[in-house]
């Protein structure tokens, strides 16, 4: 394998919404890689103006820049101009450098994970803290450790999640991405990393079978409170801290959006290396930034009136200007590793021409 074959096998472990892995590796020489970058926006809710998949972008050419260190290579990207949000082009180059030493972040680039489970434990030290903001630069960190904090953030994604389990744009989503039965899975997310129960599972699995099904439960058998408690009271709580990534202005531009998620994957994968576990919790800030900008993501009226009060907590919790300019919202915890994981496509069906 070709040492620019060696750097995407292992920058193709960099983190995407729902394990859906929106790049391409197309190798135009031995030190050049054309990446094509796509959204996901036109199926997935949580992705309707292709932001959570620039973020995504940025943490696959931060993992290649790291990757590229064992090879003593420095890797640099630039956006071809002209290019669809759709369908965006980075270019990456490497090059010689003989300053660089090998990123101590590389040993975990694929050992990172999800933990959707409760993580309690100890609470953060200062050290482990410090570690991570510096990692996290040049986005700043915003801590929420005590109980009570921690008490609030749970119940705002406890009532998120009841908009996340009730709209058909998300179901169709959810139906979608969760491999059943599955321990591990190459392309979704395998059952045994959902983070409910064996029982739970099964009910989800069969409720989710069809909207009619998923609307009755709702309605009528409190469909959404099991999962809602599993997935996000309990874990909201049993957890060291949760932490808001704020960027240094509003992110405007599709540059932002990627050094943004550059900075994302440096703080997961430094949780990694303090032996923390993490979870992304970007769904009050996707519906809050979507209620901010008028942009209609549910044909649920009631479902957009949530969205307005939820937006208007996470506003007073965070407070307008920490809110415009929100990158990433997640908690992180002590934790054994989850029972199951997504892995990711093979280098060869990452090619361009494949399906």
């Amino acid at each position: 394998m070709r040492v620019i074959e060696q750097i995407l096998d292992l920058a193709r472990w960099a983190p995407s919404g729902d394990n859906t892995q929106p790049w391409r590796f197309e190798i135009l020489a031995d030190d050049h890689v054309l990446i094509h970058g796509f959204d996901t926006r036109h199926d997935c809710v949580y992705d309707l103006e292709g932001h959570a998949s620039q973020l995504a972008h940025g943490a696959l050419l931060e993992t290649l820049r790291i990757a590229a260190t064992r090879h003593g290579l420095s890797a640099a990207w630039t956006r071809r101009a002209g290019t669809p949000d759709t369908h965006l082009l980075y270019d990456v180059r490497l090059q010689p450098d003989p300053t660089s030493k090998e990123d101590p972040l590389l040993a975990y680039l694929d050992k990172r994970s999800v933990q959707r489970r409760p993580m309690p434990g100890a609470p953060l030290t200062s050290a482990e803290r410090t570690a991570l903001e510096s990692a996290a630069h040049p986005l700043k960190v915003r801590w929420f450790e005590s109980r009570s904090e921690r008490w609030s953030i749970a119940r705002l994604n406890f009532a998120n999640a009841k908009i996340r389990l009730t709209i058909r744009e998300a179901y169709e989503v959810h139906k979608r991405v969760i491999e059943w039965g599955a321990r591990f899975s190459e392309d979704r997310i395998p059952e045994a990393a959902v983070g409910v129960d064996p029982m739970t599972a099964k009910m989800m699995k069969w409720v989710m079978h069809s909207w009619p099904r998923v609307e009755f439960f709702n309605a009528w058998l409190a469909g959404t409170f099991a999962p809602r408690v599993q997935l996000d009271l309990i874990p909201g709580i049993a957890c060291s801290a949760h932490a808001c990534l704020i960027a240094p202005e509003p992110m405007a531009t599709i540059e932002q959006r990627v050094i943004a998620g550059a900075a994302v994957q440096r703080f997961w994968l430094t949780c990694e290396q303090l032996g923390l576990q993490h979870q992304p919790e970007m769904t009050p800030l996707i519906f809050s930034h979507y209620t901010r900008s008028g942009l209609r993501f549910t044909t649920s009226d009631s479902a957009l009136t949530s969205a307005r009060t939820l937006s208007e907590t996470l506003e007073s919790m965070l407070g307008k200007a920490d809110l415009d300019r929100a990158a990433w919202l997640c908690r992180v915890g002590r934790s054994r590793n989850a029972p199951g994981r997504s892995l990711r496509k093979s280098l060869q069906r990452l090619q361009p021409d494949s399906n």
